[in-house]
């Protein structure tokens, strides 16, 4: 697998969002208020979607363009590629 520049950016993002997700837990446990609890999920929610934008975006800009600009045989890979990762958008 290859890294990219925003690799690192994606893990902490999701380790953050793994830490949020265990205080909801202990919220659920601890039997408190399911407004404050959903408003939570949410954050959670939106930061595990834009983690995986950042890493879909990544992988056009680095790996798709730059096999098409490589001008490799593989067009018709590439493109297939390019179809399946933005179907994560």
């Amino acid at each position: 697998m290859t890294t990219h520049t925003t690799h690192p950016d994606v893990i902490k993002r999701l380790k953050r969002a793994q830490g949020h997700l265990k205080s909801i837990l202990a919220m659920l446990e601890e039997a408190r208020g399911c407004l404050e609890i959903a408003q939570q999920l949410q954050a959670v929610e939106k930061a595990i979607g834009s983690a995986k934008r950042t890493l879909v975006h990544d992988h056009i800009e680095h790996c798709l363009e730059g096999a098409v600009r490589a001008g490799g045989d593989n067009a018709d890979e590439t493109i297939r590629e390019f179809k399946e990762i933005t179907k994560y958008l």
